[in-house]
């Protein structure tokens, strides 16, 4: 945190006393770069990991200007999911709601009917997917001409999922004198060339901390050959038995696959998909925030923008896609200072991506094995070695077995009953929604080539 006030950095009394009631006492550092900028007027390009509560950092300065004097939309914040949407939308009424603001979210999935009776009340803040927006704007029933400030949180996801001509729609609907910013935790060639284009003379604000990763965060990774890295992702999980984890998963059509051997194996886990629908996305995340459901199998993409209260633990079932996806990822848990670990699951061949990420992001990223039991320290590997160079464990030897014990045969494979899982999807419908499904997942690393940046 810092040793300013929010009243030092010009938030308003009542926004004050309201964070204090909350338990929020002091400014962050992106709250405390962030709000005075945006309050004089300016376009801003906010870069901040997650969990920092970057939210609050324009949400609390739009709140404070909106004008009693004008009616009709002020302010309109995009979000790339409906699921960020709502929180926005949530955490916006919780703090405008004494001051008399209007707020309403327009969200892909929902009835477009219900939410043009609702514009009719005239809100002051409105938070939406670009799709909707557009829709709405395009039959005029969201009245752009008083919108002063235009939001783009999570910008770079917002343009990964196909959001750019649209955003770009909503911004030539608005004054050309609008006050532009955005947000993110990695700023894309999409988000600033945009912002090149858009902004005039933006204020940009990186937030690189001592440790790009929430201090109070454990990092450890556990090697394991791909056949058996979904029987060490079972024994992680009865090892560390947190009430609630997010397992990531780069490949889009292994979700499914772990999900349903989670469950066979004994486990309750869910799948989160990009393109589930309003009310299957929002059973799926209700179920895992009131502790039904301990695993939540989801791609990046598809669990972008999350905020999961007092998730303890995150799992890399695939490496992420590079140092910023891992603190994208890893921000999951650990939020406002709270404790949390992060698992990676990786083979010898990967083994240098979890170093590299050490490195680049200065933190103690430890190997560890499962052994009788317990969690215990590997036997250091020499850094000297070269990447792709092949290391003295016999193929198939397991990391939770003694130094010099010989691999075994691996067990029969798990038969996969054909009911219906929770949150899961039909074999049937998998082939087509592979073949155009938007959230496709990062990239899967590979020893033979570099890594490309998310389609």
């Amino acid at each position: 945190m810092t040793n300013q006030t929010f009243a030092s950095i010009g938030v308003a009394q009542d926004l004050e006393a309201l964070l204090a009631q909350h338990g929020i006492n002091e400014p962050s550092p992106v709250q405390a770069q962030t709000i005075p900028v945006i309050l004089e007027g300016r376009d801003v390009v906010s870069k901040s990991q997650t969990g920092t509560g970057k939210t609050l950092a324009y949400l609390l300065p739009l709140l404070q200007s909106i004008k009693n004097d004008i009616k009709g939309t002020q302010k309109l914040i995009i979000a790339p999911t409906q699921e960020l949407a709502m929180q926005i939308v949530r955490e916006a009424q919780r703090y405008g709601a004494e001051r008399g603001i209007g707020v309403q979210g327009l969200i892909g999935g929902a009835a477009v009917k219900r939410q043009i009776e609702k514009l009719r009340e005239h809100p002051e803040l409105v938070v939406g997917t670009p799709g909707r927006l557009k829709e709405l704007i395009t039959l005029k029933k969201l009245k752009m001409h008083n919108v002063s400030t235009i939001v783009i949180d999570e910008a770079d996801q917002v343009f990964q999922l196909g959001g750019v001509s649209d955003v770009e729609f909503v911004l030539k609907s608005a004054l050309r004198d609008r006050q532009l910013i955005f947000l993110s935790a990695t700023i894309d060639e999409h988000t600033a060339a945009l912002a090149k284009r858009e902004m005039k003379e933006p204020v940009h604000i990186g937030i690189e901390p001592d440790r790009a990763t929430a201090a109070g965060l454990e990092h450890y990774y556990f090697v394991e050959e791909g056949r058996n890295k979904v029987d060490l992702l079972r024994r992680l999980v009865r090892q560390y038995n947190p009430d609630r984890a997010i397992v990531f998963v780069n490949a889009t059509e292994d979700i499914g696959e772990v999900e349903a051997k989670m469950n066979h194996l004994g486990l309750s886990a869910a799948a989160l998909y990009g393109d589930a629908d309003k009310v299957t996305r929002s059973n799926v995340l209700s179920a895992f925030r009131n502790g039904k459901i301990q695993l939540l199998i989801a791609s990046e993409v598809a669990a972008r923008g999350l905020d999961i209260e007092g998730l303890p633990m995150v799992i890399n079932f695939d490496p992420a896609f590079d140092s910023e996806h891992y603190v994208h990822r890893a921000g999951r848990t650990g939020r406002m200072g709270r404790s949390g670990i992060v698992l990676s699951i990786v083979d010898e061949t990967q083994i240098f991506i979890m170093r590299k990420f050490a490195r680049e992001l200065g933190i103690e990223l430890k190997e560890r094995v499962l052994f009788g039991g317990k969690v215990l320290e590997a036997d250091p590997r020499p850094d000297t070695r070269p990447e792709g160079h092949s290391f003295s464990r016999k193929p198939g030897q397991s990391r939770d077995r003694k130094p010099g014990q010989g691999s075994r045969k691996p067990g029969p494979k798990a038969t996969i009953s054909n009911q219906r899982l929770t949150g899961s999807k039909p074999t049937g419908a998998r082939t087509g929604r592979d073949q155009d499904r938007k959230n496709k997942g990062a990239p899967k690393w590979s020893k033979d080539r570099a890594p490309r940046s998310e389609e």
